[in-house]
């Protein structure tokens, strides 16, 4: 019987890491939605870097970049942090360098794992049948907000958790995983509802930037999961269809 696993911030993935896990990570809002929405329109790969400095330097060598910092696009990005900054006619093919807050230092965090996927309400199913497919623990990796615990991510997780027990193949690895399906169970008929009380969604309204949340958390709009492979020992994002 395989195990799943949430990680409720970053701060304590040290604490849960194992090489032969499957890391899927999750940044409700936005990261991870927005990348998703970004392979469903046709982006071709997209590079995580975890620093502001990083992404200008690849700015400066003429790459596209999506940057993000505490819910705003920088100055200098092309794109910003929402599922609607990427429309296909924008991005069909291209390849973008991509830095947020929170969701893409979580991926960086997890990078030695043997797989590590990107997840979202936008392609919960299909990430449910990429770990099946892979057939090893999972750990969902709560981006949360600045090394803290938030309700959205873990939410996430708590579907997670929920879907994969519903396979008969997983159970659950520790009391996060099994307080995270509790959630879920409790709250999955008025996401937006709970969600209301979270502290992110203030901070994206504060900002008129609360367009994003009702796509957010939206589900299985998508198949396509975010696979993070090593190429030329960069790390790169490139979409697998489940």
């Amino acid at each position: 019987m395989m195990k799943i696993d949430v990680c409720f911030t970053p701060a304590l993935y040290p604490f849960y890491h194992t090489a032969d896990a499957v890391v899927v990570v999750v940044d409700i809002f936005r990261a991870t939605t927005t990348m998703c929405a970004a392979f469903e329109n046709g982006v071709q790969s997209m590079r995580p870097v975890a620093t502001l400095g990083e992404a200008r330097a690849y700015k400066w060598q003429g790459w596209l970049v999506g940057a993000e910092r505490n819910v705003k696009r920088c100055e200098f990005a092309d794109f910003g942090n929402s599922p609607f900054d990427y429309p296909t006619d924008k991005v069909l093919n291209k390849k973008i360098i991509f830095t947020t807050t929170n969701g893409t230092r979580a991926i960086t965090t997890a990078s030695e794992a043997y797989r590590v996927a990107v997840g979202a309400f936008s392609n919960l199913a299909a990430v449910t049948r990429y770990c099946l497919h892979h057939k090893h623990n999972v750990i969902v990796l709560c981006a949360g907000y600045n090394d803290r615990f938030n309700i959205e991510d873990s939410l996430f997780g708590g579907a997670l958790v929920s879907s994969l027990l519903e396979t008969g193949e997983f159970e659950t690895g520790s009391d996060a995983a099994v307080v995270a399906y509790e959630m879920w169970q409790s709250q999955k008929d008025d996401m937006i509802g709970f969600i209301n009380r979270s502290e992110h969604i203030w901070r994206l309204r504060a900002n008129g930037l609360e367009d994003s949340v009702p796509f957010c958390l939206t589900l299985n709009t998508t198949q396509k999961v975010p696979e993070l492979v090593m190429l030329g020992g960069v790390l790169e994002l490139f979409p697998a269809s489940f």
